[in-house]
């Protein structure tokens, strides 16, 4: 089984093509540069401007310092710490972020079932099955969060790791249906967090790691052994075919004519893609709702989103940065709907090289280009030699975890 077929068989391909089309050209050098490059440009003006608005904030509203302890006696506080579970893999921990996240994922399923041109990439690479993942992964974050929130008290808790591993995982591999999103939502809160909490203790503590070598860890040995058993399960059967929705917009022919437009667009949309590709939505409506709820929250108060860090601006450009760079550079892997893990910097070594080094230049470019250059092909070389009852996920999160224990030591070096 090849790689693409792999990505394929699990919904990660993206639309299909038509039958009888001609076979999709690699994307030119010039046009995935400018428009790759162009949006994390963009990203850096957004930056700057979020950086005077926090120097104008009111301060208003919850921040970081504290929220952890009060969740166990205050029902509000564990509410939102519920939501801020949605948009903590990509650091930003706000409940604004996360709410425009699903307004904007809403949006999206709202404009592709009415074919808008305007809805952006298909939810769930057009396998039709965002609402039965949504469920799963809503499910299994509030039970992971049932379960281990008495112990936030003791301080920050993995409680959301569930939410962009195992549910989404078994609701791509097995398909629609009650038995699945009740089985994915179980296993990944009984699994994920709770390796996530020995490995922390273990593995990123003693070596000096960051907590997110761990979770990311926690969740790849989670996906196998869920999967492991899936297979005894019998209410989980593998459909004979991969799901796919009918498309949700009209899409000419791909052409074998060089565009430079049309792959700056690409590598454009491709980009913001990547910023709501950890909970498997990889959509450009919800990545701008995402966006759009933690600038809103950072300006509010920037004491609260990314762990009350301040440095939200930062992390954001490392980002876009570290996707652009990995899109320029892996694009071939895109050809005829094929697929890269472009994003998985973007949620493990730009945010964390930029907390580590307290938003120094040498975190945010190192990071990028250290995260985009490794992070890929470890988990297309992962991804490769999984079963086929296996979702290849489990090899991005393994990327995250090479690639961030790998660079950091060689950011280490570099001087500040």
């Amino acid at each position: 089984m090849t790689l693409d077929s792999a990505f394929s068989r699990a919904g990660l391909s993206g639309p299909a093509r038509s039958p009888g089309t001609a076979p999709r050209r690699e994307r030119g050098f010039a046009g995935t540069a400018a428009g790759a490059l162009g949006v994390a440009a963009v990203f850096g003006g957004f930056a700057l401007a979020l950086e005077f608005l926090a120097g104008h904030s009111p301060r208003l509203g919850p921040v970081s310092e504290g929220w952890a302890a009060a969740v166990p006696h205050d029902a509000f506080a564990a509410l939102r710490w519920f939501l801020g579970d949605m948009s903590e893999p990509q650091f930003y921990k706000s409940e604004l972020a996360s709410l425009g996240l699903l307004a904007g994922a809403g949006l999206a399923w709202w404009a592709g079932r009415r074919r808008k041109r305007w809805a952006g990439a298909p939810l769930v690479y057009g396998t039709g099955l965002w609402p039965w993942l949504l469920a799963s992964t809503a499910l299994g974050l509030l039970l992971s969060n049932l379960a281990f929130g008495r112990m936030l008290d003791a301080g920050w808790q993995p409680t959301f790791v569930p939410f962009v591993s195992v549910a989404p995982a078994v609701v791509l591999v097995y398909g629609p249906g009650w038995k699945t999103c009740l089985s994915g939502a179980v296993l990944g809160a009984l699994t994920t967090t709770p390796l996530a909490l020995l490995l922390i203790s273990t593995v990123s503590a003693p070596l000096g790691l960051p907590a997110v070598v761990a979770c990311v860890l926690a969740m790849a040995l989670a996906m196998v052994l869920t999967f492991a058993i899936a297979r005894k399960l019998p209410w989980l059967v593998l459909p004979a075919e991969p799901f796919q929705e009918e498309l949700t917009e009209v899409r000419q022919p791909p052409s074998s004519v060089p565009s430079v437009k049309c792959d700056a667009r690409w590598a454009a949309r491709r980009v913001l893609q990547d910023f709501s590709e950890a909970p498997f939505f990889a959509n450009e409506l919800a990545s701008l709702g995402l966006l759009l709820g933690v600038a809103a929250a950072f300006v509010l108060n920037p004491a609260l989103p990314a762990y009350g860090s301040e440095l939200l601006p930062q992390i954001l450009f490392a980002q876009a940065l570290s996707s652009a760079i990995g899109v320029v550079l892996w694009r071939a892997w895109y050809r005829d709907g094929g697929w890269a893990a472009t994003y998985a910097s973007v949620v493990s070594v730009a945010p964390v090289a930029v907390l580590t080094t307290e938003g120094s230049w040498t975190g945010i470019v190192g990071g990028a280009v250290l995260g985009a250059v490794l992070a890929p092909p470890v988990a297309r070389a992962v991804a490769a030699r999984l079963p086929k009852d296996f979702h290849p996920s489990i090899g991005n999160t393994v990327a995250m975890a090479v690639a961030t224990a790998v660079s950091l030591p060689v950011l280490g070096l570099l001087p500040g």
